[in-house]
């Protein structure tokens, strides 16, 4: 289905792909002085200069961007850019090389099906997500909610380099597992998956919870992966879903977040708008802040839908946010594989098993119950699809489970007429089963 689309056009200089502008040099080491000054140098290119400021009553400072000063912008591709609409002619430059970069306001094409699905969803489940900012007011047109970076988010990551990202070898391969290494990144997962075909998007009504955290510098969290290429050093992934994160975030709230890379988490890639990558064009939903309400156990349960698929006209991959919210989109210069299409999806949770005190973490998985208990008490993923290669939602097949350790984090896969293929997943780490 066609959608009607304006444009913006950001005339850019040609530079490296994969250098980021936004990223500060430096670690942890260095003069206390020195180590300020780039914390400092650091926030002045991440919070940007806003138009608007709402405080939310989480804590959260909310910052309304012009749409053109964001983040993704400090990329090289898109850097030195004029804004201005539609289409103009290429300018021709005698010392420097330039190229014209169409900015989408609106993808080209929803894969088919989506909005038939998304009536008999709303019918199904009439609760309301939004985010806690709302409370307190909202970003006018041509900005672009992004939350605030303070010092202190910066001065819990490992090093300023290292802000925002996640570390290597946290994508689980469910078709490589070695017994010797299961915990050598201290990441395990319970996830459902497909592969062995192309596949141009996935969507999910995933469950929303606040999991229980032991350690700061673990986390609990919620997705979806669009993976390309293999599992070492040339892994392309998108993701998106919810997660709790006190090293990340400073707080255990349940927060939306998405994180991409390039290289497998070396070298590119961010969460949320830490870096440039994405370009966000909705104003009313910020990447990184918190939502509510969340499930009960054994009480009100509550859900988001998030949906990823690449624009076959243009080739970006494009994130919606519920039914509603179009948010933006990942450049399909970002990635090599992804340039093409995935090869694996993946839906689950991940935690960071840090073994404090020499064994398992008590951080949870999901509702931090076993897919045993059930609705109202476990947590679950419903309703997931691929997009294929004719920009058509269908249900998964061959649909298989992973998880390093089930007495830890378990996942049981199922399939009926109201879920479509559905899974429970999650647990409570450590227990007399998960020592």
């Amino acid at each position: 289905m066609a959608a009607a689309r304006t444009c913006l056009v950001a005339l850019v200089v040609a530079a490296a792909l994969f250098s980021d502008a936004g990223a500060a040099a430096g670690s942890a080491g260095g003069t206390l002085r020195q180590r300020q000054r780039k914390v400092r140098s650091h926030l002045k290119r991440l919070n940007k200069a806003p138009l608007a400021t709402i405080e939310s009553p989480d804590g959260d400072i909310i910052d309304c961007v012009h749409i053109s000063n964001q983040p993704a912008f400090d990329h090289p591709f898109l850097k030195n850019h004029t804004i201005q609409q539609c289409f103009s002619p290429t300018h021709h430059d005698s010392t420097q090389r330039r190229s014209i970069i169409t900015l989408q306001m609106q993808p080209a094409y929803h894969p088919e099906g989506l909005y038939d699905e998304s009536k008999v969803a709303s019918q199904q489940n009439a609760q309301i997500i939004t985010q806690m900012w709302h409370q307190n007011g909202k970003c006018p047109e041509n900005t672009i909610p992004i939350r605030r970076t303070k010092k202190e988010d910066v001065l819990r990551a490992s090093s300023i380099r290292r802000y925002g990202k996640k570390r290597h070898r946290s994508t689980p391969n469910p078709m490589s597992v070695d017994p010797d290494m299961l915990n050598e990144s201290g990441h395990q997962h319970a996830i459902a998956y497909v592969e062995g075909d192309k596949y141009y998007g996935a969507k999910a009504t995933i469950n929303v919870w606040q999991p229980k955290i032991e350690q700061g510098n673990e986390f609990s969290l919620s997705q979806l992966w669009i993976l390309g290429g293999s599992f070492g050093q040339d892994l392309n992934s998108i993701e998106a879903g919810w997660q709790v994160s006190p090293d990340l975030y400073g707080d255990n709230n349940t927060r939306l977040f998405t994180y991409w890379t390039s290289d497998a988490y070396q070298a590119t890639g961010c969460y949320n708008l830490l870096c440039s990558g994405f370009i966000q064009i909705n104003n009313q939903i910020a990447m990184g802040a918190s939502i509510f309400p969340i499930s009960n156990y054994g009480g009100s349960q509550y859900d988001i839908n998030i949906l990823v698929w690449k624009d076959p006209k243009e080739g970006n991959w494009w994130l919606q946010f519920g039914n509603d919210y179009v948010l933006g989109y990942w450049p399909s210069f970002l990635f090599s594989y992804l340039a093409d299409s995935a090869s694996m999806i993946e839906w689950g949770g991940e935690v960071v098993n840090s073994e404090p005190d020499g064994s398992h973490t008590t951080t949870q998985m999901g509702s931090g119950h076993f897919p045993e208990e059930g609705f109202g008490k476990a947590s679950y993923f419903r309703n997931i699809q691929v997009v294929d290669s004719s920009n058509n939602l269908k249900a998964p097949r061959g649909v298989g489970s992973f998880t390093e350790q089930s007495n830890c984090y378990d996942v049981q896969n199922g399939n009926n007429g109201d879920w479509g293929t559905y899974f429970y997943y999650g647990g409570p780490g450590k227990n007399a089963n998960c020592p």
